[in-house]
């Protein structure tokens, strides 16, 4: 049976964060508010937990996986980024986006793309996510709560108990999400590819819909 926390979305209770993160340490997944909807995460180097976090999306190994994290320069350890990639990078973070880059040695290759070995990266903007980050200290594996034959993510952390409760051990509740995903944008070509559009504006990155 999953843990239920109610946390306050603008200052989250330490003594709250701390046991989050000591459930992700121990291999456990939780479903977390994010600046765009709810995410399901797991720790990074957890084989175990992020084929767990596959299962209940129900999505395979070219399924992109997401790393949640706390800035521009963590973000940069583990994705491989040139000049072009970071100027739209600096314009979207913290935010609603996700970016498709080239994943560096620091990541598992279990978890970035088979093929092309590129992973997703993003800087949520929320306070109760970059209060688990630093608590953890290194990014989070994350996908959007989004369930399978569904085409929206869960945003009431009620349903959400009520849906994953044998499947996490964790729901943090701050209350409704944006209730939209990420925009997505691939960042591994010559120029940018709009993948989903999401709540991410395009405007502030310079980009059209037509990219």
């Amino acid at each position: 049976m999953a843990q239920y926390f109610h946390i306050h979305p603008d200052n989250p209770q330490a003594r709250l964060i701390k046991q989050a993160a000591a459930i992700l340490h121990g291999g456990g997944i939780a479903a977390i508010p994010t600046d765009s909807s709810y995410a399901l995460v797991c720790h990074l180097d957890d084989k175990a937990a992020a084929e767990r976090l596959r299962r209940i999306r129900q999505v395979d190994e070219k399924h992109h996986l997401t790393l949640l994290c706390s800035d521009l320069s963590e973000l940069g350890t583990y994705a491989v980024v040139d000049n072009r990639q970071f100027r739209l990078l600096r314009a979207g973070t913290p935010g609603p986006y996700t970016f498709i880059l080239e994943a560096t040695k620091e990541v598992p290759r279990r978890v970035s793309h088979p093929s092309r070995r590129t992973i997703g990266v993003r800087v949520p903007e929320h306070a109760v996510t970059h209060a688990l980050l630093a608590e953890l200290g290194q990014p989070l594996l994350a996908t959007t709560l989004i369930m399978p034959a569904h085409q929206d993510p869960l945003n009431d952390p009620e349903e959400i108990r009520a849906v994953l409760e044998k499947h996490v051990e964790l729901v943090l509740d701050a209350g409704p999400c944006p209730h939209q995903p990420t925009t997505v944008i691939d960042l591994t070509g010559d120029t940018p590819v709009v993948v989903r559009l999401g709540r991410g504006a395009l405007a502030p990155l310079g980009l059209s819909a037509e990219i």
